[in-house]
């Protein structure tokens, strides 16, 4: 059974359509902050880009783990029937649907993300793969840094492979703070930035030797080249940790995830 799914987006645009992905240079303030991260209109247009084929990826780089992580990351929101939650950063959905799953009909699911292209994937699979508890998704294009939501809103919240791609990630999750009722969870799933020199090898490895190339098939090197250097600039466990606390969350602890090599941020408001 099929039904439409109405993209809500967070600016007055219309809904998107099925778009080509082409490059646009954005203009040169929106390029670079003085850290050299990659900035919002640069790093929204390289996730455009690569929305027909996020999902293979994943599933061919990961050898299918990452459905696994997900599901551990949902489990640590502590999400139950009923709730109200978000899916951060949603990308192509595969939080929003176990979210989903987990709230059932009678519980609410906002998912949002900053890419049209990432969104009307997501919308795709909703119907492709229908539940009658998809019904409960809502998606929206909207600002991680600007959450349009009440204070206190959501009984959980998750991010997933989200916050390392945000220029103030203190910002961010002040956001998350904001929007979370008092004792609820944020679960944030991410590349772990280890302290284990080994570590950081196979995983410098791993991206130069596997990843790139892989999706290099896809003609997309150029863009799976910034991981590696998005990940140098993430933080570490023990500061995702700090940088919570320092926020107002009550208590944050880091999980490392896959031998080290991902990385889970548990943080109760």
């Amino acid at each position: 059974m099929a039904f439409s799914v109405q993209l809500m987006p967070f600016s007055s645009t219309a809904p998107p359509r099925c778009p080509a992905l082409r490059r646009r240079r954005p203009p040169p303030s929106h390029r670079r902050n003085q850290t050299g991260i990659v900035c919002t209109a640069e790093r929204r247009e390289l996730f455009n880009r690569i929305a027909l084929v996020y999902d293979n990826l994943n599933d061919l780089l990961s050898l299918g783990q990452h459905r696994i992580w997900k599901k551990m990351c949902v489990s640590w929101s502590g999400v139950k029937k009923g709730d109200i939650v978000l899916d951060m950063c949603c990308g192509s959905g595969d939080l929003a649907f176990l979210l989903s799953q987990k709230v059932g009909p009678n519980g609410k699911v906002s998912a949002l993300d900053f890419s049209r292209n990432q969104l009307f994937i997501a919308s795709t699979r909703q119907d492709l793969f229908w539940k009658a508890c998809y019904e409960n998704i809502k998606w929206i294009e909207g600002d991680a840094l600007n959450l349009p939501f009440e204070d206190g809103y959501f009984n959980a919240i998750t991010v997933g492979y989200g916050l390392r791609n945000l220029i103030d990630r203190r910002k961010a999750l002040h956001e998350i703070f904001r929007v979370l009722k008092p004792g609820s969870k944020v679960s944030i799933l991410d590349f772990n930035k280890s302290t284990s020199s080994l570590t950081t090898l196979c995983q410098g490895w791993a991206l130069d030797n596997v990843v790139v190339p892989a999706a290099n098939v896809y003609g997309l090197s150029e863009e799976y080249k910034y991981l590696k250097s998005s990940i140098a600039e993430f933080l570490t466990g023990g500061e995702l940790e700090k940088l919570a606390r320092e926020v107002g969350f009550s208590d944050a602890r880091h999980y490392e995830v896959a031998a080290g090599l991902m990385g889970n941020l548990v943080a109760t408001r």
